[in-house]
């Protein structure tokens, strides 16, 4: 089959990011023990993940769960978003403006509250392609196959005419037993080398 679509994954691969520790740095500051912020915020993690609380709530639970004041709760969002956005793929995401318009692009991400409009103040990134789809919008996290069922529908193409990068071998391997072609990040050059060779 023919390949119609090119999507990509975000964070670690059209973002280059840190670890996400920086709740481990601000238990050290404020004097919390190790996995406070896990042990408190388990549900507020994982329903910002899926869109189930807003960005006011997520705040608010921080702010009450740990006996911070609003400025601390400020602080600490602040260095949660900088390692969540990292420093962007520059010579990535070049690559994937230049598949358009012979290819449809897409991104299809897990994500937090509040990811599309920081992302898109920061990189442009939903200009990039022709649809985004963060999981924190639509309520479903890869690996699940109706985040396969969603991106194909949305770039309008069977599973069998798309090829997805993302840096996780899970979601790798899922996206390839739902039909997908499916290309795991390791390098920039590596990426560009492997698109180039399925669709050129």
């Amino acid at each position: 089959m023919v390949i119609r679509a090119v999507v990509f994954d975000i964070g670690g691969v059209l973002e280059f990011c840190e670890p996400m520790d920086f709740d481990r740095r601000w238990e050290a500051a404020l004097g919390l023990a190790d996995g406070a912020f896990d042990a408190a915020l388990a549900d507020v993690w994982a329903g910002g993940a899926v869109g189930t609380v807003t960005e006011a709530e997520v705040h608010a639970a921080i702010r009450e769960r740990l006996g911070l004041s609003a400025d601390q709760v400020d602080a600490v969002l602040a260095d949660m978003w900088r390692q969540y956005l990292g420093t962007p793929n520059t010579d990535l995401i070049a690559y994937a403006r230049g598949l358009r318009p012979a290819y449809r692009t897409g991104i299809l991400s897990n994500s937090f509250v509040g990811a599309r409009e920081r992302e898109q103040a920061a990189y442009g990134l939903t200009d990039l392609v022709d649809d985004c789809v963060y999981s924190h919008e639509v309520g479903l996290s890869k690996p699940d196959p109706a985040a396969w069922e969603l991106i194909c529908r949305r770039m309008d193409v069977a599973p069998t005419e798309m090829v997805f990068v993302d840096d996780f071998p899970g979601n790798v391997t899922a996206a390839a037993a739902h039909g997908m072609t499916a290309v795991l990040f390791r390098t920039t050059d590596q990426v560009i080398a492997d698109l180039e060779a399925l669709l050129r």
